[in-house]
Formats: C-alpha cells, sequence, structure tokens
C-alpha cells in the first residue's frame, strides 16, 4: 500500500500534469493585442476608452471583469471605465452584473455578442429603409435627389434581405466549430436601448 506521502506525491504530478495542459498567457503580448484591437475599433469610429475596455473584456478568459479590474489593467480612472460601460451597455455589447456575495458590479460581454449585435440593427434597417421610401417619394424619383435616395433605399434593403441570410448561415457554420466548446456561458443579449435611456451606471465596488 503506498504511504500517504507518496499518495500526495501521485496527487500533486496529477495536478502538474493537468496544468501543463493550460497554455500560459504572454501578458505582455495580450495587452498588446488589447491595445492594437482598441486602436483598430477607434479608427472605425468606437469611443477609445469604451475600445480599450471591450478589446480588454474579449481578451478576457471569462469575458469579465470588475471595474478595479478594468481601472488597473488600463491604467484609466474608475469614472473612465463607467462612461465607457454606460456606451457599451447603450449599443447591447456589455452587460452588468454583480459578484455573489459581494456588491461589487462585473461587466460581461453578451453571448453570441457578434450575431445579436448584428441581427438587433434589422429593426434601425427597417425604420430606415421607411424613411428613406418616403422621402424618395417626396423629392421625386425621377429628380437626382430623389434618385439618390430611392437607391440608397434599395441598398438598405438588399442589405437587411443579406444580413439575415448571412447570420442563419452564420448559425449553422458555428455549430460544427471548435472553438466554442472553449467558450465559457455567457448571459443572452438584451435588447438594444436607445443611447441616453439608460439609467445610472454604478461602479459598485469603488
Amino acid at each position: 500500500m503506498s504511504s500517504p506521502s507518496t499518495g500526495a506525491r501521485k496527487a500533486d504530478d496529477i495536478s502538474d500534469a493537468g496544468d501543463a495542459h493550460v497554455p500560459q498567457r504572454d501578458e505582455e503580448a495580450v495587452t498588446r493585442f488589447v491595445e492594437r484591437f482598441a486602436a483598430e475599433l477607434t479608427e472605425a469610429g468606437m469611443q477609445r476608452t469604451a475600445a480599450r475596455v471591450f478589446a480588454a473584456l474579449l481578451a478576457s478568459d471569462d469575458a469579465s471583469m470588475t471595474s478595479a479590474e478594468l481601472s488597473g489593467q488600463l491604467s484609466i480612472s474608475p469614472a473612465a471605465v463607467s462612461g465607457a460601460v454606460r456606451y457599451l451597455s447603450q449599443v447591447s455589447m456589455v452587460g452588468r452584473e454583480r459578484d455573489p456575495g459581494s456588491r461589487r458590479d462585473r461587466y460581461r460581454l453578451h453571448n453570441e455578442l457578434w450575431y445579436a449585435t448584428f441581427t438587433q440593427r434589422e429593426p434601425v434597417l427597417s425604420r430606415w429603409e421607411r424613411t428613406l421610401r418616403e422621402g424618395a417619394d417626396t423629392l421625386g424619383r425621377n429628380t437626382p435627389a430623389g434618385a439618390r435616395v430611392a437607391e440608397t433605399t434599395a441598398f438598405f434593403e438588399f442589405l437587411q434581405k443579406e444580413l439575415l441570410s448571412l447570420m442563419d448561415r452564420w448559425q449553422e457554420e458555428r455549430k460544427g466549430s471548435t472553438w466554442t466548446a472553449a467558450m465559457p456561458p455567457m448571459p443572452p443579449i438584451p435588447e438594444a436601448r436607445t443611447p441616453g435611456t439608460e439609467r445610472g451606471t454604478g461602479d459598485g465596488g469603488n
């Protein structure tokens, strides 16, 4: 029979072997990725601090961080984190939850973020189409301005139809993927809110 110390050594060996399969993060490389992707998002029009917060959450294994963690990693103030999260919440990219047994808020990316973000644009596109169609009729479709607006209407009609088809194909593609098994479960994305309507976004544990 093995001695207790032998059993303990075996348990440690098993633990070490299990840890060997966990990839070690190069935190400096991760930081470079976060800042590089945030710069790309900023170049595309997103607020800079919001872009950095989003990129940091994206690079987090469980897709969530507290205000203090974001503030420390990005070297920004809690107030800056609050403003960035408010913006990201308004565009339905990030949600807020409370740590169990704590008053601290935790910010988390939503499940199937990109799919939900794009599909929630359908009502917006529909409203644009209606307004543009009315505008084309008002301007006169045979006038240069009316023809321009009519073409814009046709473009958004085409975009909406193709977007729905594309999202359906993406769902099928995702079912057969290998990367989803490594992703932790995340809460579903809520319905999009109109920017400026969200009530106070406190920082909880700051």
